[in-house]
C-alpha cells in the first residue's frame, strides 16, 4: 500500500511536544513538521549533553527534522521533572511566540532502568524507585501543563493531549504502572473539566504497539507475531495533526481516544499505508508482562 496522507495544514500553529528525542513523541513532533507547525521539541538527550539510557536520539535531531519536513523545529532540553526546567521553557515560549496551540504530553520516564528488576515483578517485590519514576512523570506532565495552559487562554483555544494507555478495568499486570497510567487518563479528564468554559480541549490519546528505538532494538528477537500489529511513532503524531485540524474538537474534550479509531474515522493511514487497528488488551499479555519482555529482549540485544 501506498501512503497517500492528506496532510493538515497547520501553518502557524505552535506546539510543545514533551520527550520528544525518540519514540512516540518524535513521532508526533515530525507528523506536525509535515503539517507546517513550529514545535517546541524537549527533552533531557542531547548532542552536547547526555542520552538517557543511551537509546538514539536528541531534541536536537528531531528538531533539526521537524525544519526538514517543513515545519520549524526548536530545540529545549527540559527535564520535565524539574519545576525551574517547566518554568523556563513557558518563558521561553512566551517569549518566543507569545502563545500556545498545542501540548502533547509524552514525556515518561517510568520505563527507565527496567533491566534491573521485573517490570511486572508483584508489588511486594517492586522497589520504591520506580514507583518514584511514574510519581515523577505524572507530576511533570500536571507542572507543565499547568504552567503552559496559561498561554493558550487569551486565544480561546488550545490543545492539550496526554498520551497513555488503559483499557477500562482491565488490569495493565502491575500496581504502580497501572494506578499512574490510569490516572493519567483521569487527569486529562479533569483539565477538560476545568477548562470548559475557557475554549481550551483535553484529552487523552492512546498509541498502539509502536515500533520506537526500543522495539527497534529487540526486533529481531520478538519474531513476525508484532508486525502484523505494529506501527510507527508517526502514525500518533498523524492522530494529533488531525485532531488540532478538526473544527469539532471541542466536542472530544475529557474523551480517551485510540489512535486506531481515530485513522479510521479521520482517513489517514500508517507512513506504509497499513492501518493498524486500536490495540487492546483483551484476549493478550498484560502491559507490565510485555514491558518486561521487550526490556529482557534489549538488554540481550545489547550484549550482542
Amino acid at each position: 500500500m501506498n501512503d497517500d496522507w492528506k496532510t493538515p495544514d497547520l501553518d502557524g500553529t505552535v506546539a510543545v511536544v514533551t520527550g520528544a528525542s525518540r519514540g512516540v513523541g518524535r513521532g508526533i513532533a515530525l507528523a506536525l513538521g509535515a503539517a507546517g507547525a513550529t514545535v517546541y521539541v524537549t527533552g533531557r538527550s542531547t548532542r552536547e549533553g547526555t542520552r538517557t539510557e543511551g537509546l538514539p536520539g536528541t531534541v536536537d535531531d528531531t528538531a533539526d527534522a521537524v525544519t526538514e519536513r517543513g515545519g520549524r523545529g526548536i530545540a529545549v532540553r527540559c527535564d520535565h521533572g524539574d519545576p525551574a526546567d517547566n518554568e523556563a521553557l513557558a518563558a521561553r515560549v512566551l517569549d518566543g511566540h507569545g502563545k500556545l496551540d498545542l501540548l502533547v504530553n509524552n514525556a515518561w520516564g517510568g520505563y527507565e532502568r527496567s533491566s534491573e528488576v521485573r517490570f511486572d515483578a508483584p508489588f511486594w517485590d517492586q522497589p520504591m524507585w520506580r514507583y518514584e519514576l511514574f510519581e515523577t512523570s505524572l507530576r511533570a506532565q500536571y507542572d507543565v501543563t499547568r504552567r503552559l495552559v496559561p498561554l493558550m487562554l487569551p486565544q480561546q483555544r488550545g490543545l492539550v493531549v496526554g498520551i497513555s494507555f488503559s483499557d477500562g478495568d482491565i488490569y495493565l499486570g502491575q500496581v504502580g504502572y497501572d494506578v499512574f497510567k490510569t490516572a493519567s487518563d483521569r487527569m486529562c479528564r479533569g483539565f477538560a473539566a476545568d477548562l470548559r468554559k475557557k475554549g481550551v480541549t483535553a484529552l487523552s490519546l492512546h498509541p498502539g504497539f509502536v515500533r520506537t528505538e526500543r522495539v527497534e532494538a529487540a526486533w529481531e528477537a520478538m519474531g513476525e507475531g508484532p508486525a502484523s500489529v505494529v506501527h510507527s511513532p508517526e502514525y500518533v503524531g498523524r492522530a494529533v495533526a488531525a485532531l488540532v485540524a478538526d473544527p469539532e474538537l471541542k466536542e472530544r474534550s475529557g474523551q480517551v481516544l485510540s489512535t486506531g479509531d481515530l485513522a479510521v474515522e479521520y482517513g489517514f493511514a500508517d507512513v506504509d499505508g497499513r492501518r493498524p487497528p486500536a490495540f487492546r488488551l483483551e484476549g493478550r499479555m498484560s502491559l507490565a508482562t510485555r514491558m518486561h519482555r521487550l526490556n529482557k529482549m534489549v538488554g540481550s540485544a545489547a550484549q550482542r
